[in-house]
């Protein structure tokens, strides 16, 4: 593919990130895109040029607000599993799609949101809560990893130190 053409297809092209950060919070303010974006720069003392800043340091927040930019306030369709893989910034659009109106977003609607994605969060963590270790199984535990001793039962411990402090074999 050409460069011109994906230049010409490309949404962000030409868009700098402070023209598309006052678009944003002209449409939707600090508020709201805290509570999509879940970025504290939006959040603690908010202003476009403190939150250029740290967007400019920090390129998970960068893409996620560019996303952002496309998807919801540019309303384009959703990318396709090979254009997912590509930071937004290289992400071309088929020709014929026309950036939409904004989407309309409230707080409410952020707030399912987030629930959703908690719900999501946690059924991806469910059942993993045992990490394999170099041929032996560890529990997840407050505060740390512990031995499973159901599953390694040719275990041996010299002592009952061993039980609370795991280096002390190692310490002998």
């Amino acid at each position: 593919m050409s460069d011109e053409i994906k230049y010409k297809n490309n949404p962000l092209n030409g868009v700098s990130l402070k023209k598309l950060l006052n678009e944003l919070v002209g449409q939707y303010g600090f508020e709201i895109l805290f509570a999509y974006l879940n970025i504290n720069c939006f959040k603690t003392n908010p202003s476009v040029d403190s939150s250029i800043k740290f967007l400019k340091k920090t390129e998970w927040a960068r893409e996620k607000v560019e996303v952002f930019y496309m998807y919801e306030f540019k309303n384009y369709p959703r990318a396709s599993s090979e254009q997912f893989q590509l930071p937004p910034r290289d992400r071309i659009v088929p020709d014929g799609q026309m950036a939409g109106e904004p989407a309309t977003l409230s707080l409410e609607d952020a707030e399912r949101l987030r629930e959703k994605r908690a719900k999501k969060a946690a059924e991806r963590t469910h059942g993993a809560g045992f990490r394999q270790g170099p041929g032996k199984r560890f529990a997840a535990k407050k505060g740390g990893y512990s031995r499973n001793e159901n599953e390694d039962d040719k275990a041996s411990h010299s002592s009952a130190d061993s039980d609370v402090d795991p280096w002390a074999k190692w310490k002998k």
